[in-house]
């Protein structure tokens, strides 16, 4: 099939005008100007989008599909009082409740244009959801306890769970990894544990010095997590705080738990860090998620983008849970993701539309270690391909498709979402997933959280 547009971005090459991708199977076999190639192979099929862009899919490199259904539910709160106001209403849901929450978030992401995921879960939905629907991805199994007697049990359940999901999924589409919970719920000897059951590579992705309730937490002890664990404490029969302060930033406090030596690590955030931080983070050859959108939602904070990548950080973009962002729209995540930049950020190092564009695709796929096989057009790699429409009135006239991406599109321009030479979305979606019934069960879990 040959896939042509009035522009395609490689990404790994300057954009060619009125272009074509031949594809065959899964796989891309020849990128390069429409006219050529349809000379070349004149027994192809073809399918145009005029004027659009045809790009890779993009890689969101933090998500939690499984809370898509608490979208909306605790608005206009900063970090810590809206994640333990969503953690009160995490008890009201069933198993059926966190698989469909997931597939709704799934629905949206193909939809919008997303054709990676990395996703930390609990329950296992997520990858459920990635599974149905065709995605490709990380699913990172989320294991945490404040209990240092608790800690055995608990990585015992997650290392029997990545093993039962490694031997369910599609290896070729989707891998198993480790996140350890938010800092502030976990004891440091699970992160001990962690460390140790990666060393053998296994993807690990941990929220790491987000918030500066976080931040104060680790450093100080002194937070509304302090209280919500003294609570906790109470209820596990234990009389004192668990914690004690470190004295130290959480990177440098996850550096002495050995978390950051391992060979494949995603750090979510990075907010609250020092240029001393960075420069560890960048020895470590750590990759970082970009999560604009819910940081600033959030009052948590601007991540110093720039100086990640003048260290020589990978950076990826990430929506987070829509329970904080709302949607999954990697172009908003672009766009509010540059302003925040320039506006905050050192006019020395200006961020512009390409950057962001390289960090929605081959940026992110660095992130998780895949850019072998996605994230650019390229002959050779998975045909993981999407077409955004630019010829709206708002739009026109376009002279540089990633400036009109970044700064005129969004999640509904979105004309086809393909994954491995499959098309999911071409303005309807085209898999065995009853969307009707999991649009209905949002409303019904909607209900059942809001009293």
């Amino acid at each position: 099939m040959l896939l042509t547009a009035r522009y395609v971005l490689p990404i790994s090459e300057p954009f060619i005008e009125n272009g074509a991708i031949l594809v065959r199977d899964d796989k891309i076999v020849e990128v390069g100007h429409a006219t050529d190639l349809k000379v070349r192979h004149p027994e192809e099929p073809v399918k145009d989008f005029g004027l659009a862009a045809l790009m890779p899919g993009f890689i969101d490199v933090h998500t939690h599909l499984e809370y898509s259904a608490m979208r909306g539910l605790v608005h206009d709160a900063p970090y810590a009082a809206w994640k333990m106001a969503v953690a009160q209403k995490e008890p009201f849901f069933t198993s059926q409740d966190w698989d469909d929450s997931a597939l709704l978030g799934g629905l949206e992401a193909v939809a919008s244009g997303i054709t990676t995921i990395a996703d930390i879960t609990s329950s296992g939905a997520s990858g459920h959801a990635a599974q149905a629907i065709g995605l490709r991805g990380v699913i990172y199994r989320e294991v945490g306890t404040m209990d240092r007697h608790m800690v055995d049990e608990a990585m015992r359940k997650a290392e029997q769970d990545i093993e039962a999901w490694r031997a369910t999924v599609d290896s070729d589409r989707l891998s198993i990894g480790i996140a350890p919970n938010s800092l502030y719920t976990c004891n440091p000897t699970i992160l001990d544990r962690i460390a140790e059951y990666a060393m053998d590579g296994t993807s690990v992705a941990l929220h790491l010095a987000g918030s500066m309730e976080e931040y104060q937490f680790i450093k100080y002890g002194s937070s509304p997590f302090s209280v919500h664990n003294v609570e906790l404490g109470a209820g596990y029969g234990i009389d004192m705080p668990p914690w004690l302060p470190t004295g130290e930033s959480p990177v440098r406090y996850i550096l002495n738990r050995h978390l950051l030596d391992v060979p494949n690590v995603l750090a979510i955030h990075c907010v609250h860090v020092n240029d001393a931080d960075i420069e560890k983070l960048a020895e470590r050859d750590v990759a970082i998620a970009y999560c604009p959108r819910c940081n600033a939602k959030l009052s948590m904070g601007v991540a110093p983008v720039s100086k990640f990548l003048t260290a020589g950080i990978r950076v990826g973009l990430g929506t987070d849970s829509p329970a904080a962002s709302d949607s999954m729209d990697m172009i908003d995540e672009m766009r509010i993701g540059l302003l925040l930049q320039r506006a905050v950020g050192d006019k020395r190092n200006f961020l512009d539309t390409d950057q962001m564009v390289y960090m929605a695709t081959l940026g992110g796929a660095r992130c998780l270690r895949i850019e072998d096989k996605v994230g650019s057009l390229e002959p050779g790699k998975l045909a993981d391909i999407i077409a955004i429409d630019l010829s709206a009135s708002h739009q026109a006239p376009t002279h540089y498709p990633n400036s009109a991406i970044g700064h005129t599109a969004n999640q509904d321009n979105i004309l086809m979402t393909m994954v491995s030479g499959k098309i999911l979305f071409d303005g309807n979606l085209c898999y065995e997933v009853d969307a009707e019934r999991v649009q209905a069960r949002a409303e019904e879990m909607r209900l059942k959280l809001r009293y």
